[in-house]
């Protein structure tokens, strides 16, 4: 039966993408059109509960870290992390922030310089400068990683502790199996993670592509063509399919730790080579001004000018991220097992956000700082005509441009084959009932299809419209989310309660001052088998004497 369905979700997956592509292969023009109207449209009128979910994800997240759950495992209790701390985080980057952090380190605090949110101070100004760190330490910050963290967290939480299915509709079956009438959208929920998944990973795959392009043609003079994109595109599956073929240890886990030290490399050097002490200060400026305007940016709205910049800007990336939650929710999950809920959120929630301001704060500080300098530079300029090729602009002005400018190609490059790898990874697991380990062949059929959609749509123009309408996809899950909390938090109560009561039984009495967990860790001390097994031992018994004493006696 389980097998059945997870052969329905794959076809009926399989059949809504193709349709889209189609759609956005043969009328590139009017279903980008189309989706981009659609996307504006929500982005309008539902603007303002982006803007509350993600701050309240936040906020519940913070609370359950330092509430009485925090020290739940998402694993058995006496489980240890999988994976080491570096391999941890370097993975949650690689599927996370992927190839957007490289290209637009440097670019959109720029972009801010020249055009200062909501026009608050004049630009390319000193003020405007400050501002752009301040806003872009915003954007790539908390609340882009609050969706992500949310969803890991409760699929870890189903799939290593309940020892269930990592897919969104085993979370909300304790929902649906009481209403029969929505028990037959348990499939339609783990088709849309599958879909939105696909979609968003071809769309990125392919606007990298194009972006790698236009660094080949700043760099090398390679034309911007048809031939280049695909022979960029087939040398990343190649890679893509070999990482895959090696596993998630040895293929995802040695690329995400190469990204990690090339970037910290990049990173050093472009700090040690430009203005050091000026890029030390705007980073301690900036996160001083992120954290005292923290709830002031996570709400602004412009209700009364109808300044279009949270539109363009935070509500779009706050819609990106949450239609991404389910493909980086569940990597993350499938990572994340034997660490506390604790340990978990804020690792999650804090370390891959500081490295992308520390990020922001080197390149995009360096940028700004040479151009107010420098009456003339071009950097705003080259930012404003072209943002790909930006960063190249910025490398042409240091020391070994040429070997920067490699290192952030195969940077990129790098990061474009752990997505697309992490992702063939997801959408197999989705499509074969949760699997920890699903098979190979699917897999590669996935990373394939993958593939051949993004050349698709590369060879018709059909990005941006794909783009659109996977970001469409966040409006029904944030009401996912909100029924996944709901179960989350009853499960958590149960959880506790159980080990409290398995306390109780135990000790026959509550210590004073001592919580679940405390009283497990004591036990295991003191040599004795820990609360809840000891309370499992005690209803067992209990059976087993009903048992003897209902039994009849043996006749003579």
């Amino acid at each position: 039966m389980q097998r059945d369905e997870g052969q329905r979700v794959f076809y009926a997956s399989a059949v809504i993408i193709l349709i889209l592509v189609a759609l956005g292969a043969l009328f590139p023009e009017g279903f980008g059109e189309v989706a981009s109207r659609a996307l504006g449209g929500v982005s309008h009128y539902f603007g303002w509960f982006y803007l509350l979910s993600v701050t309240g994800i936040v906020v519940f997240l913070l609370a359950l870290a330092m509430g009485r759950y925090g020290k739940i495992r998402l694993g058995p209790q006496d489980s240890k992390p999988e994976y080491g701390f570096f391999s941890w985080i370097s993975m949650l980057l690689a599927a996370g922030f992927g190839v957007g952090l490289v290209f637009y380190g440097m670019a959109e605090p720029m972009t801010h310089y020249i055009a200062p949110p909501y026009g608050d101070v004049a630009p390319e100004s000193a003020a405007s400068a400050r501002y752009a760190i301040q806003y872009s330490f915003f954007n790539w910050g908390i609340h882009q990683w609050a969706s992500f963290a949310l969803v890991g967290l409760i699929i870890a939480y189903y799939q290593f502790r309940k020892d269930q299915a990592g897919l969104v509709s085993v979370v909300l079956r304790p929902l649906t199996a009481k209403r029969p009438g929505l028990r037959r959208f348990n499939g339609a929920l783990d088709v849309f993670a599958v879909v939105a998944t696909v979609m968003g990973v071809a769309t990125s795959l392919g606007l990298g592509v194009l972006q790698t392009n236009g660094g080949l043609h700043a760099v090398f003079g390679v034309p911007e063509s048809g031939l280049w994109q695909f022979l960029i595109l087939f040398c990343m599956f190649l890679a893509y399919m070999a990482s895959t073929w090696s596993g998630l240890d040895k293929g995802i886990k040695r690329l995400s730790n190469l990204n990690m030290i090339m970037c910290i490399a990049m990173m050093l050097y472009v700090l040690f080579t430009g203005p050091t002490i000026k890029i030390l200060e705007t980073i301690t400026l900036g996160l001083g001004d992120y954290v005292q305007n923290f709830f002031v940016m996570s709400l602004r709205m412009s209700p009364y000018d109808n300044d279009p910049w949270a539109q363009n800007w935070t509500i779009f990336y706050w819609a990106w991220v949450i239609a991404w939650a389910p493909f980086v929710g569940t990597f993350v999950a499938r990572i994340s097992r034997g660490r506390t809920i604790k340990e978990y959120v804020f690792g999650v929630l804090f370390v891959p956000p500081l490295l992308a301001c520390l990020w922001l704060g080197v390149f995009g500080g360096t940028a700004i700082h040479m151009e107010l300098a420098t009456e003339g530079l071009g950097l705003a300029q080259a930012t404003q005509q072209n943002i790909t090729v930006a960063l190249f602009e910025m490398f042409d002005l240091m020391p070994f441009s040429g070997l920067l400018s490699v290192m952030a190609m195969l940077l990129i490059f790098i990061f474009l084959v752990t997505s697309a790898d992490s992702a063939s990874y997801i959408v197999a697991q989705m499509t074969d009932n949760g699997s920890i380990d699903p098979p190979l062949y699917k897999r590669v059929l996935w990373g394939v299809l993958i593939a051949a959609i993004c050349l698709t749509l590369i060879a018709a123009g059909g990005l941006k419209g794909l783009q659109s309408a996977s970001v469409l996809a966040a409006l029904p899950f944030t009401f996912i989310l909100y029924m996944m909390v709901v179960v989350m938090v009853r499960e958590l109560r149960k959880d506790r309660k159980l080990m409290l009561e398995g306390l109780r039984q135990h000790y026959r009495e509550m210590p004073v001052g001592a919580d679940a967990f405390e009283a497990r860790d004591q036990a295991k001390s003191d040599g004795m088998p820990p609360p809840e097994e000891a309370l499992k031992e005690d209803d067992e018994t209990a059976e087993n004497d009903t048992a003897t004493l209902v039994a009849p006696k043996p006749q003579p």
